[in-house]
């Protein structure tokens, strides 16, 4: 009798662990579809955890204007942390993701504590707090603040500062403060001959031509945008006799000149009276909370407006110089809150604390801390690289 091949021998059964095992990972690798409740729930916490992100954490803005040129560009996307100076409890009831809320209900905000106090430097999204907003024309006082418009610019002075602008130039605390590398103002050029350099060729310098005149010497004058850096190029080219800062004279007064007679010249937080401009300023004294000034018609001149809308002190004048808040006459003003001074970073082409006055603490939404994105204008819009996750100088 021959010995069975393997083929022959009879078949096993596979033990019973075995075949449970099998049939357990075959359940794993089944799909099973989450239901209607439970997709429901997993949006609702994910709004939720998002709104919350965006309340107490950080915040996504778009740069939509030049103002901030060259640090930021158009077209930069940019997150914003409110823990810096701590977030803002909300003071509307709104819907999410949109710009509706329900009018006339108004709670009570408070500001939980942060890491860092704004500084000088910094670069801050806040409400705009004027009466006159220069795209959407006058605001409603009835505008809660977090309903305002969002604005970034950078902190130039803060409480206690004495803040003056001669022919320009930012003087802080009797300081001199140079205009930073990145930053943009206008200029004027004066060519030894008739001629200048063309629009394109100031182009390739990184500058901005704007316009020019004839000087009665024969002389071509030229004024252009552009960083010092680009203004020391211009002026190291042959032809160029010198390049100096476009200024305004003390003549031009907010208000008072049809030159500065727009819609930026409405409803100013300073009295015309001051004779400023926005290259001819101050001194002003940057008030904090806890601060005491005397009252009169020179401090009232500067600070009223600030004290009847960021303070809800109505002020009211008397004869012979005299004031009253609320009701009662005073000699003293102590302040409730801190206030800011801030500028973009192409002056000459922001609308600011030269125009509509100081930023109150309690409009300040956050600290800019860098671009997560960036895309230039065209359609379809190109990526700009370089600036992709860049911290904000």
């Amino acid at each position: 009798m021959s010995t069975p091949t393997t083929s022959d021998a009879p078949a096993t059964s596979a033990p019973a662990s075995a075949r449970s095992s099998r049939r357990t990972r075959r359940k794993k690798k089944e799909k099973v579809k989450p239901t209607f409740q439970e997709n429901v729930r997993f949006w609702i916490k994910a709004i939720l955890v998002i709104l919350v992100l965006r309340a107490f954490i950080f915040e996504p803005y778009r740069i939509p204007s030049e103002s901030m040129e060259d640090t930021l560009l158009v077209g930069d996307f940019l997150i914003v942390s409110k823990l810096h100076y701590g977030a803002r409890t909300p003071n509307t009831i709104g819907v999410p993701f949109t710009r509706m809320y329900l009018p006339g209900v108004e709670l009570p905000q408070t500001r939980l504590p942060g890491f860092s106090e704004p500084d000088r430097g910094d670069v801050v999204v806040f409400n705009y707090p004027a009466r006159q907003d220069v795209e959407r024309g006058p605001i409603s006082a009835d505008v809660p603040i977090e309903r305002r418009a969002p604005y970034i610019k950078r902190i130039v002075a803060v409480p206690g500062d004495t803040l003056a602008l001669v022919d320009k130039t930012l003087i802080l605390n009797r300081v001199e403060v140079p205009l930073g590398e990145t930053l943009k103002q206008r200029w004027v050029a004066f060519s030894e001959t008739r001629e200048r350099p063309t629009a394109r060729q100031l182009e390739e310098l990184g500058l901005l031509f704007q316009g020019e005149s004839m000087i009665p010497d024969g002389t071509r004058a030229f004024t252009f945008d552009g960083t010092p850096g680009g203004a020391r190029a211009l002026e190291a080219r042959p032809g160029i006799a010198r390049v100096e800062p476009w200024v305004l004279p003390d003549s031009l007064a907010f208000g008072t000149t049809p030159q500065l007679a727009d819609p930026r010249a409405l409803d100013l937080i300073y009295a015309p009276a001051l004779d400023w401009n926005p290259h001819q300023y101050g001194p002003l004294l940057i008030p904090g909370e806890g601060m005491t000034i005397a009252v009169n018609e020179e401090t009232m001149a500067v600070y009223r407006e600030v004290i009847e809308q960021y303070e809800d002190v109505t002020v009211e004048a008397l004869a012979g110089g005299a004031y009253r808040f609320n009701g009662v006459e005073r000699e003293t003003y102590t302040f409730t809150q801190d206030y800011f001074f801030v500028m973009g970073d192409n002056r000459d082409n922001s609308v600011d604390s030269r125009w509509w006055g100081l930023v109150p603490e309690s409009h300040l939404v956050g600290k800019a801390v860098f671009t997560f994105l960036s895309f230039d204008g065209w359609v379809p819009p190109i990526p700009r690289l370089g600036r992709f996750f860049r911290p904000i100088p």
